[in-house]
């Protein structure tokens, strides 16, 4: 008999079905937010030298985040698609595929980075010594134990494929309150604690990390959870070679996608680099800026993404089109929403976090640049989602990854004219207006076709 949890997202009304599922990932995608701001306020009460420095650890784990892109979205999308067929049993199977998969990557990316810090640093360039310092000792940490992360980034994506989103977010919500809390404490030393600087905002962040996965994991045997699929795999089990085949093989576009935009991230990196610390330090605080819309928006295509699994495999594709309307309005509206702050706000959001005055105009500079986009990366990211619940994995990155690389000399030209710095930051909104365009045409065009 089917069990209650199979198909849930294929029936009921769209909008309350879709908005049900979404809102928790975008609470917890918000409440991730309201951390990096925080976490960067504290950090650049250190100086731009450690934002700086923060900021190329954060590239690392960008690049982490890509890696774990594989084995999430290639089990969340087999998961949604089986259980909107009623194949509890195959659905399993992915999820147990996934895990594997992720533990092994976490502890292979983890001893690459315990063994090869400093050359990974070393490729940015830098020539301040403090900066490099900070980029060391910060990526050493939160890099060398993202096995945490990786697995949070996948039961998320488990769950979520389930119809669940509570509990991710309940996982998050209690992690990132326990970052926000420790941070000040281990980065200054108040009362009892030490003051390790930005070593201190390393250690809250794998620790928040940790009692996140904590709750999740004892979440799959809740009384709440009694149809949860997680309950009947056996990570020790010897992996099945179809299924971690089929896992891979949905996965590595999603995962080369994210990969590529993060290594071309570095390398731009490297030419902002050229226009000193405090433009490196811009782009970190504004990439944390734009979580606002990234997270956002990542979070509804999470949601879109199970919706549109499970009733693609209920083979339900009028319902498929509806909830994509829905999607595409919610995050366009949030984005236009955001690119209004960041135009109308620019000074007083920078100096919430820079307090060097050279520094300012080069940071509002590049919100009213980049603010132009927001809208489209929305639309981007939740296309991708939807996109992907499809199957049709290689379309998104085949979109994403040639306007990504188009970046690189569009950047190097742009930055060459009288625009200088601007012209980084103009490449970057012309590139994401771009792919928004693409991916929303990308996503009707792979419905005719399916239904075909």
């Amino acid at each position: 008999m089917e069990q209650t949890i199979q198909g849930s997202l294929t029936r009921g009304p769209i909008f309350k079905v879709l908005m049900k599922l979404a809102l928790p990932i975008m609470a917890s995608a918000f409440l991730a937010t309201a951390y990096s701001i925080v976490d960067m306020f504290w950090i650049g009460k250190l100086g731009s030298s450690a934002v700086a420095g923060v900021g190329i650890g954060g590239q690392f784990i960008w690049l982490s985040q890509g890696i774990a892109t594989l084995a999430k979205m290639g089990g969340q999308i087999h998961v949604g698609q089986a259980l909107g067929r009623g194949d509890r049993e195959e659905a399993k199977r992915y999820s147990g595929a996934a895990i594997q998969m992720i533990l092994l990557f976490g502890i292979a990316f983890g001893l690459v980075f315990v063994l090869f810090t400093n050359p990974l640093v070393s490729l940015f360039h830098l020539t301040d010594s403090d900066t490099i310092a900070y980029a060391v000792r910060y990526s050493r940490i939160v890099c060398g134990l993202v096995i945490f992360s990786f697995v949070n980034t996948v039961l998320t994506g488990l769950y979520t494929a389930q119809g669940n989103s509570q509990t991710p977010l309940k996982a998050n919500v209690t992690g990132l309150l326990l970052n926000i809390v420790l941070d000040p404490l281990l980065i200054f030393g108040w009362g009892p604690f030490p003051e390790w600087g930005v070593i201190g905002a390393a250690v809250a962040t794998v620790f928040a990390q940790i009692v996140a996965m904590a709750v999740m994991v004892a979440s799959v045997s809740s009384k709440k959870n009694a149809d949860n699929i997680l309950k009947e795999v056996n990570i020790l089990c010897k992996p099945n070679g179809k299924y971690t085949k089929n896992v891979l093989k949905m996965g590595w576009p999603n995962a080369l996608q994210s990969i590529f935009f993060c290594v071309i991230s570095m390398v731009l990196t490297r030419i902002i680099a050229g226009f000193g610390d405090a433009a490196v330090a811009t782009q970190r605080v504004g990439d944390q800026l734009e979580t606002l819309t990234w997270n956002a928006a990542d979070g509804f295509a999470g949601a879109i993404n199970a919706f549109v699994a499970q009733n693609f495999g209920a083979l339900k594709l009028d319902r498929v089109r509806k909830g994509y309307r829905v999607a595409f309005l919610s995050v366009a509206i949030w984005g236009l929403f955001i690119t209004i702050i960041f135009l109308v706000f620019p000074e007083p959001i920078v100096r919430l976090f820079f307090y060097e005055e050279e520094v300012v105009p080069v940071a509002v500079s590049y919100l009213v640049i980049v603010g132009l986009s927001q809208a489209f990366m929305c639309i981007e990211l939740m296309a991708v989602g939807a996109i992907s619940g499809l199957g049709s994995t290689k379309i998104c990155s085949g979109i994403s990854v040639f306007f990504t690389v188009l970046r690189i000399p569009m950047a190097m030209v742009l930055s060459q004219t009288s625009l200088g710095l601007d012209g980084v930051w103009w490449t970057l909104t012309i590139t994401t207006v771009a792919k928004g365009v693409c991916l929303h045409l990308a996503f009707k065009r792979q419905c005719k076709r399916k239904e075909r």
